[in-house]
């Protein structure tokens, strides 16, 4: 009697599971993990922080009386987890209620400092990016030359300037001591937006640009570097293909890849760098609003704030692992 193993069937229909797919429920669910973790620790640091948010709206020398009722609107007398679920709560419902300083819904506050700060960041990251795949190609394709030396001298003295150091540079340069060609201060007129007056926007995204250009270029550069190297592009210069072609069409594509995930930190690092850049030429975005929310002590603003920049930071990471995936053909394909 012949004895037979049982053996996996196979299912045609049975596949894994797109990587993109794959990778983008996977990171979701890292991301709300994240989130949640993130709206934890920015309630308890804001709620631990000394002193009495009743007080610091009604002044040290208000009444008993108006203190706990104040709390009690406030839902301050509530323990530490109530307040928590209030506050929570309110962020999926739209009720994310009044800025302890002037009374103003805090949405109405943060929502045009957020387009105005988005409009940076986006401005800024797309010339930065382009700006630095362009001259790192372009050091690649002239490794060793003249281009090449002097490229990498002038990124090594950005990498080493701080924000606020180009800021003053350009300010003195091109708006106060040499050429007065631009506005120093970005100064918006209240209900007005960034797009409004795109010449306040000129010095804040140089400065910004010139701190995330030296990054995106030096990726690109060794990832052109070694492309223009490897093996199939030998084969291809060996069959006779113009070299315009060996670089746009073979080399480019395969460097574009490992250089997607530098710019996407780069993204990333605007998040932080805009609010030292904002402050410098007094430009009315989250980075200068969440300051001054701190300066003021003004809970619920920099909660939302805290909370919004978490969130950009979780989407940019999946938005960027998704596009690095998309640009590697041998990963993106279903197996």
């Amino acid at each position: 009697m012949a004895v037979t193993a049982d053996l996996p069937t196979f299912q045609p229909g049975a596949r894994e599971a797109h990587p993109i797919a794959r990778l983008v429920r996977r990171r979701l669910a890292i991301g709300v993990l994240t989130l949640f973790l993130v709206s934890v620790v920015v309630f308890v640091a804001t709620e631990v922080l000394p002193g009495n948010a009743a007080y610091a709206i009604l002044g040290r020398n208000a009444s008993p009386v108006r203190v706990r009722a104040l709390e009690t609107t406030l839902h301050l007398n509530r323990g530490l987890f109530a307040q928590y679920w209030v506050w929570i709560s309110g962020l999926f419902d739209g009720r994310l209620g009044n800025s302890l300083l002037n009374g103003q819904p805090v949405w109405n506050l943060v929502e045009p400092r957020l387009v105005n700060s988005a409009v940076l960041v986006l401005v800024t990251g797309v010339i930065g990016s382009l700006l630095g795949m362009a001259l790192g190609a372009l050091a690649a394709v002239r490794k060793d030359g003249w281009f090449d030396h002097i490229m990498s001298l002038v990124v090594l003295a950005a990498t080493s300037l701080p924000e606020f150091v180009v800021a003053i540079g350009l300010i003195i340069l091109f708006a106060t001591d040499i050429w007065h060609l631009l506005p120093g201060v970005s100064l918006l007129p209240p209900g007005t937006y960034a797009w409004s007056q795109p010449q306040l926007l000129v010095l804040p995204v140089a400065t910004l640009v010139i701190v995330i250009v030296p990054y995106t270029m030096r990726m690109m550069r060794a990832a052109m570097v070694e492309a223009l190297e490897s093996d199939y592009v030998e084969m291809a210069r060996l069959k006779g293909v113009p070299e315009w072609r060996v670089v746009l069409v073979h080399a480019l594509p395969n460097a574009i890849a490992p250089t997607i995930q530098v710019i996407g930190l780069g993204f990333l690092y605007l998040a932080g760098g805009i609010v030292i850049v904002e402050n410098v030429f007094n430009f009315p975005g989250i980075g200068q609003g969440l300051v001054y929310a701190v300066d003021g002590r003004d809970i619920p603003v920099i909660q939302l704030i805290v909370v919004v920049l978490a969130a950009f930071y979780v989407v940019m990471n999946i938005l960027t692992d998704v596009i690095a995936l998309m640009a590697t053909p041998r990963r993106r394909i279903a197996r």
